[in-house]
C-alpha cells in the first residue's frame, strides 16, 4: 500500500474524507497529537487500526465528533456535569467515557460497553469528520508503544505503506493526548491526565473529582491480567522510543549535576546519550515537545537518554505521566 501525503486544503479533505467514508485509514492532525483515524461504526475499518499500528485488541479507541449534536448518535444521554464539561472544553482536548450505544462496534471500544468521545479543536480534524459523515475512531497514529506522532513526519516514521493517507499540517499545538475522564460513575475520575488537570475539572464542575490510582504508579504496583483499560494508556507499554531512559528526580541543582555526571560517564564509555531538561514553569513546552525530543534522540541514534524530572501537580503531572512510561519507571532519586 501506498501512503498518500496530502494537504490541508478543501480538495485534499475532500480526498481524506472519501477515504474513511469507504473503510480506509487517514492519519490526520488534532490539538494533542495525530490520529489514526477510521469510520467508528465501521469494525472491518477500525480492525485495520489494530492491525497497521500493531495495538492490543483490548486497548479502546477514542471516538472524534465535529459537534455536541453528534454525542447522542454514540450515547444514551447527556448529564448535568457531561453538559457542564462539554460547555467548559469542546471543543478541545477532553475525553468523556460514556455508556456505548450498539452502534459501536465491540472492536472499537475493546469489548467494553462504554465509549470515550471528544471533539477536538483543531479545525482540520473537525472538518475532516464533518466531510467524512461519520465519526472517527482514532488512537494515536503511531506504532504501538512508541512515542506518539505531533507531525506527519512522525507518522510517516511509523505507518508509511501501512495507511492510505496522511495529511500533512502544523505541528500539535498540544503535544500530548486528551484528557480523559470517566463519567459513568457518582463521582468523575480522570483515567488519563492530560493538559486540562483535575483542578481545571473540579474548578468547572464546582466539587471534587477522582484520580484512577494506578496513574504515575508502576505498573507491578496494579498488575492483573484480568484488568481491561477503559481508556487508552492506562495497561500496555507506551511512549518507548529504542534507547535507555532514565529520570532523574531531586533537587534542580542536584539532578543537573547528577545528569552532566552520568553523561560524561556514559559518553567516556563511547555512548551517545541524549539529554532532556525543562525549566522551571516549563510545563506546557514540556508538553508540545516531549514526544519529539523522544523520536529525535531515536533519529540521532540515542543509547541513552537522560532526562529531568517534572513537579508532579497540574500539567507537570501529565507530562510525567508520559515519561514515566517511556523511561519504564526506570528513576534515579539525587
Amino acid at each position: 500500500m501506498e501512503t498518500r501525503l496530502l494537504k490541508d486544503t478543501t480538495e485534499d479533505l475532500d480526498i481524506a474524507a472519501d477515504i474513511i467514508f469507504h473503510g480506509g485509514l487517514v492519519a490526520f492532525p488534532t490539538e494533542t497529537v495525530y490520529g489514526l483515524g477510521a469510520d467508528a461504526c465501521n469494525a472491518y475499518a477500525v480492525e485495520k487500526i489494530y492491525e497497521a499500528k500493531g495495538r492490543p485488541s483490548d486497548n479502546p479507541t477514542i471516538v472524534h465528533i465535529s459537534s455536541n449534536d453528534d454525542i447522542l448518535k454514540l450515547t444514551y444521554r447527556i448529564t448535568p456535569d457531561m453538559q457542564t464539561l462539554m460547555d467548559a472544553f469542546w471543543p478541545g482536548p477532553m475525553t468523556m467515557i460514556v455508556p456505548r450505544r450498539d452502534v459501536i462496534p465491540n472492536v472499537t471500544t475493546g469489548g467494553l460497553d462504554t465509549v470515550g468521545i471528544r471533539m477536538p479543536d483543531n479545525e482540520v480534524a473537525r472538518e475532516l469528520i464533518r466531510r467524512s459523515g461519520c465519526s472517527i475512531a482514532a488512537p494515536s497514529a503511531n506504532t504501538s508503544g512508541k512515542p506518539s506522532p505531533t507531525t506527519a513526519q512522525h507518522v510517516l516514521d511509523d505507518l508509511d505503506g501501512k495507511i492510505d493517507a496522511v495529511i500533512e499540517s502544523a505541528p500539535c499545538r498540544v503535544g500530548i493526548e486528551s484528557s480523559v475522564i470517566d463519567m459513568t460513575g457518582d463521582i468523575p475520575m480522570i483515567l488519563r491526565p492530560g493538559i486540562i488537570t483535575q483542578k481545571d475539572f473540579e474548578k468547572a464542575l464546582g466539587k471534587g473529582i477522582l484520580l484512577d490510582p494506578t496513574l504515575n504508579k508502576r505498573p507491578e504496583d496494579f498488575a492483573d491480567k484480568d484488568f481491561k483499560p477503559k481508556a487508552p494508556g492506562m495497561k500496555y507499554k507506551h511512549y518507548a522510543p529504542k534507547a535507555d531512559m532514565i529520570i532523574f528526580e531531586g533537587e534542580p541543582v542536584n539532578v543537573a549535576e547528577a545528569i552532566d555526571r552520568e553523561r560524561l560517564e556514559r559518553e567516556s564509555l563511547g555512548q551517545n546519550v541524549a539529554v532532556i531538561v525543562f525549566n522551571e514553569n516549563e510545563e506546557e513546552i514540556a508538553a508540545r515537545e516531549i514526544f519529539a525530543k523522544l523520536r529525535q534522540a531515536d533519529k540521532d541514534g540515542a543509547d541513552v537518554i537522560l532526562a529531568a524530572a517534572l513537579p508532579e501537580e497540574g500539567v507537570g503531572f501529565s507530562v510525567m505521566n508520559r515519561m514515566l512510561k517511556s523511561a519504564g519507571f526506570n528513576i534515579k532519586k539525587v
